[in-house]
């Protein structure tokens, strides 16, 4: 049997007195489109922050392709191939769509951002790279656009592209529907599944519970900081523990 791509064991993350993360086990199998729900407040992005190495677990560990990545920091980890997003989203906003994916295939060719952007190395071959993504997620006409001035489903969808060019293993998604209309939310889901048909595995954040249930494979339920359900969506939407959860 395959081993896990991703492997969380007994995470506990704690601020103060509070208990974000309590104990939490999770597998994410290779190849597969994983959702993460839960009421706000349950914990999920920390955990995501805590797979990616922006926080540092209080205890337990975190195993990524058989290796324990628990103490690497995020670039350490986004070279070994963990690609992500964000909630409210972290493209640089004064940059051009072109310069913000270009920065992203950065991350495995150069020590700076600066260097990523503005130096001759930035070669033709990394240029066509730049030019496939944008016509991936339909950002052609928008390449010497500056983020700031694009609508919210453009801008998801150039940080999504700008994390793709990482060259992940992992992509991890939080809330890439919130904002966006239903047509935008669809159409994102489509990239998502072309994404995962290149051999990326994904993991999705969402509160849009039709989009969560429509695009995943296996959902885990996380609730004040602790998985109470795991399954394929059908099983999970009936499960009586996550509708206390949201309808309490």
């Amino acid at each position: 049997m395959n081993r896990p791509l991703v492997e969380v064991r007994g995470v506990v993350r704690t601020f103060g007195g509070l208990r974000a993360l309590d104990g939490v086990d999770m597998e994410v199998r290779h190849g597969e489109i994983l959702g993460l729900i839960g009421p706000n407040g349950a914990g999920k992005s920390t955990l995501f922050a805590c797979l990616s190495g922006h926080l540092a677990v209080t205890s337990g560990r975190l195993l990524f392709a058989g290796r324990d990545i628990t103490r690497l920091g995020p670039a350490r980890r986004a070279r070994l191939g963990i690609g992500r997003t964000f909630q409210l989203g972290r493209a640089f906003r004064s940059l051009t769509v072109e310069e913000n994916v270009l920065a992203g295939l950065g991350v495995r060719h150069y020590a700076s951002l600066a260097a990523s952007l503005f130096t001759r190395a930035a070669s033709a071959a990394r240029r066509d790279q730049v030019r496939e993504l944008l016509a991936r997620f339909g950002l052609t006409d928008h390449a010497r656009a500056r983020v700031d001035t694009l609508p919210m489903g453009l801008q998801r969808r150039v940080e999504a592209a700008r994390a793709l060019a990482t060259g992940p293993r992992l992509l991890l998604l939080d809330e890439p529907a919130a904002g966006l209309t239903h047509g935008e939310a669809e159409a994102f889901a489509a990239m998502v599944r072309g994404i995962r048909g290149d051999g990326v595995t994904v993991i999705v954040i969402e509160h849009n519970m039709r989009f969560a249930m429509s695009l995943t494979d296996r959902i885990y339920v996380l609730v004040s900081g602790r998985i109470v359900a795991e399954g394929p969506p059908e099983r999970v939407r009936k499960d009586p523990r996550v509708i206390e959860a949201y309808l309490g």
